[in-house]
């Protein structure tokens, strides 16, 4: 299969859910189909236990969390009920390039019952908000050429003590599974296209972490998470 024997280099394509012109219907509809396959492969349990285990040995309160690229805000929602109800005192934050996005984030934390700044952000040209103790991104840094990647890289360890990146890995299982789960999970022909283009686009392990050590971000640690991720966590020193 041509496809399956590319995936030795990353090939970023442009992607449906990037594009400015897409209708803010088809929009919408592609982001509830996101936070079903976040819920599905538990994209805020991959950040849980890290954040519950720093947050106990920081003397920050409440600890600040800002979450890149937040789409329809599922990620943060999800930890900050986790958080209420570990009796955590974590406030959270959350910033998208899109204005659907935040509308629906918004929309989305109200129905949750839970407080959340969720505010419009462009991270790649604009510099990164001060005061916070934790920068979490689920599914964007795909997207990003290398470049772009690095400098945001830098960007987040500039304003924050850990950060915590949730992304697919490339390879040929992942594709696989991830053009499944697109079909089962999502009626949305924009999860159905960039779905598996975003697989083609991810980084390996070896190569973020190699981005990473570029970005001057030593002693980072990877990890496989199921199904089709990996964690990347660096703590300032």
């Amino acid at each position: 299969m041509p496809i399956l024997s590319s995936l030795a280099v990353r090939n970023c394509q442009p992607e449906l859910m990037d594009d400015p012109a897409l209708d803010p219907r088809e929009h919408q509809k592609a982001l509830r189909g996101l936070a079903r396959i976040n819920r599905f492969s538990n994209s805020a349990g991959v950040l849980w236990p890290v954040l519950k285990r720093f947050y106990a040995r920081s003397s920050q309160r409440p600890l600040r969390v800002l979450d890149l690229a937040t789409g329809s805000g599922d990620v943060p929602i999800a930890l900050a009920k986790r958080a209420a109800r570990a009796g955590m005192a974590v406030q959270f934050s959350g910033c998208d390039f899109s204005p659907v996005a935040i509308e629906s984030a918004r929309r989305q934390a109200q129905l949750s019952g839970v407080s959340i700044d969720f505010f419009q952000m462009n991270v790649l040209q604009e510099e990164l908000p001060e005061g916070y103790d934790v920068c979490t991104c689920s599914l964007f840094f795909h997207h990003l050429d290398r470049e772009q990647a690095l400098i945001l890289l830098q960007k987040m360890a500039r304003v924050s003590q850990l950060i915590l990146i949730n992304d697919l890995c490339r390879g040929r299982l992942n594709y696989l599974l991830v053009w499944l789960a697109a079909r089962l999970l999502s009626r949305s022909y924009v999860v159905h296209t960039d779905g598996p283009l975003s697989v083609r686009a991810a980084f390996t392990k070896a190569e973020f972490l190699e981005l990473a050590e570029q970005a001057g971000l030593k002693q980072g640690q990877i990890a496989d998470r199921f199904p089709c991720r990996f964690l990347y966590q660096w703590e300032k020193k």
